[in-house]
């Protein structure tokens, strides 16, 4: 662990920055050692909200315990269509599952309607 705090400590890394218009300000040792840059942005291809409230509302029609036709974007699992903690918990997961992501537990337990759901994944970072 010292090691690594030394050797950071020390390391100097030159960073080669690109004006918006493409054109490359310095020259950077990592481009030389590599030959390329990579460029990281933020998740371009994030769901629409309408995507989202789709694939929600398909996978809320398709438990068992529910009545499609109640099954709309503002209907709360349990006061609408009487469901238990226990439903809410497996729709969280197919949910988790058919967006793969994971939703923590504190969360979780404020997801109670399909609205909910639906501002949770859309806000994901990590929703596909």
């Amino acid at each position: 662990m010292a090691l690594r705090a030394a050797l950071i400590r020390h390391l100097r890394v030159p960073v080669q920055t690109v004006s918006p218009a493409g054109r490359v300000s310095q020259p950077s040792v990592a481009n030389s050692l590599f030959g390329s840059i990579r460029f990281m942005s933020s998740h371009d291809d994030h769901l629409s909200k309408e995507d989202v409230a789709d694939r929600v509302l398909s996978v809320v029609k398709s438990f068992p315990k529910v009545d499609p036709s109640k099954v709309t974007p503002d209907v709360h699992f349990q006061s609408d269509l009487g469901l238990d903690s226990l439903d809410n918990v497996e729709i969280l997961m197919a949910l988790e599952e058919e967006f793969k992501l994971e939703i923590p537990d504190k969360e979780a337990d404020k997801i109670d309607s399909c609205k909910l759901a639906i501002e949770y994944i859309h806000n994901h970072p990590m929703a596909s």
